[in-house]
């Protein structure tokens, strides 16, 4: 038996402790842009709140970004708050029974009554699909990296709660992501589709972790068809009809438009793991976008999905850039990718971005600042798991 080097030896010790511990490893890297969200953004008790609206509303996607966020920064007592304030307020204190709703917030006074305080619950039950999934692709990858097998438990139970609730069996398509339980079969052949509701790394993580689940693969498949075939000049859609026997059509109700929803289509698309499978299609699905944002230096706010031309005159906005930054830097066009990743701090520094544009900055700069990506099979790998980035 060879011997054992000194240094090795003391990495194997280091890592039984800290298997022995039951965590990961005992550090953070920095990141000011998840310590600035947190302060601004998050109450003390766990709830994401977008300060915009006159309701204070929290949804249920912003919950399921946060404890994403806070598992890539290592940050398990955020992560605990922001779960438990999930579970007591959107799922009506047991999230192994029931999905969360998908809005919270103040509700309005009765007209006419000024006496009255306001009173705070669930303002839409009707639950929202991806931050579903995104809840239980983070308990699932919770479970993994900090070894507790609750978050596991949990993220099964919701996984298999989702493939009861909000799927179906699409004939020419297969087993696919409903944008929610109700609402989105507005016909007898007919189903509303959501492409950015179906990030393609974290199904192909569901499908992999789950293999007692095989929906989960059905619906990999379909998520890639949804995401690769709905763009037919290379922007997608933020919403897509599909009709039995006639497939992918627009939606007339949003005029066919990719706004605010489709632009998380190319983030998602840009944080695809190099070797992972179908990244080439998503990557050439969109390059027309790539290719305007060369042209005027910022992504647009609004596109007519079925002529590919720019509805009015609105460039997007930070989280816009933020949202794109990646993409570009997947083609190879790292340029394009600084200059939106500029763009976006120098309007952060202008005014404060909002709810939405921090959710789309922390997910795009994170990423291309190395605090996380994505493996082939669509796990999370932080990076304080081996070595942090430098600080930037």
């Amino acid at each position: 038996m060879r011997r054992i080097g000194m240094s090795l030896l003391h990495a194997l010790l280091v890592a039984a402790a800290m298997f022995a511990s039951g965590s990961a490893l005992a550090t953070a890297c920095a990141w000011p842009d998840w310590d600035h969200f947190k302060q601004n953004t998050m109450s003390a008790d766990g709830r994401v709140i977008d300060a915009s609206t006159p309701e204070q509303v929290t949804v249920s996607e912003g919950q399921a970004y946060a404890l994403f966020f806070a598992l890539v920064a290592n940050d398990r007592p955020t992560f605990d708050r922001l779960l438990n304030w999930t579970q007591n307020n959107l799922a009506q204190g047991d999230l192994t029974k029931h999905l969360p709703a998908w809005q919270w917030g103040r509700h309005s006074a009765k007209e006419g009554d000024q006496s009255s305080a306001p009173t705070w619950g669930v303002l839409d039950s009707n639950p929202a699909s991806d931050a579903d999934i995104w809840i239980a692709y983070t308990l699932l990858e919770a479970g993994r990296v900090w070894r507790e097998r609750s978050y596991t438990a949990l993220g099964t139970v919701l996984a298999r709660t989702i493939v009861a609730q909000e799927t179906a069996v699409l004939q020419g398509l297969g087993r696919t992501v409903l944008p929610g339980p109700v609402g989105f079969h507005p016909k007898d052949d007919v189903w509303r589709l959501n492409p950015s509701y179906v990030p393609l790394q974290v199904m192909q993580h569901m499908a992999g972790a789950l293999p007692e689940q095989p929906e989960w693969k059905a619906m990999l498949d379909s998520s890639a068809k949804l995401v690769a075939d709905t763009a037919p000049h290379g922007f997608s859609p933020d919403w897509v009809l599909y009709q039995r026997d006639k497939g992918f059509g627009p939606d007339t109700a949003t005029k066919a438009e990719s706004a605010y929803n489709a632009i998380r289509v190319y983030l998602w698309a840009g944080m695809l793991a190099t070797d992972a499978p179908g990244r080439q299609a998503a990557l050439d699905a969109f390059k027309p976008l790539a290719d305007y944002v060369a042209a005027h230096g910022a992504p647009p706010e609004r596109v007519d999905t079925q002529t590919g031309a720019v509805v009015g005159n609105n460039d997007g906005n930070a989280g816009f850039s933020a949202a794109v930054a990646p993409y570009l830097a997947a083609l190879g066009r790292n340029d394009l990718a600084l200059a939106q990743v500029q763009r976006t701090r120098s309007l952060a520094a202008q005014s404060p971005l909002g709810y939405y544009s921090q959710v789309l900055a922390l997910f795009g700069l994170g990423y291309l600042d190395g605090l996380y990506h994505f493996d082939a099979g669509g796990a999370v790998v932080p990076a304080w798991m081996s070595t942090c980035p430098a600080a930037h």
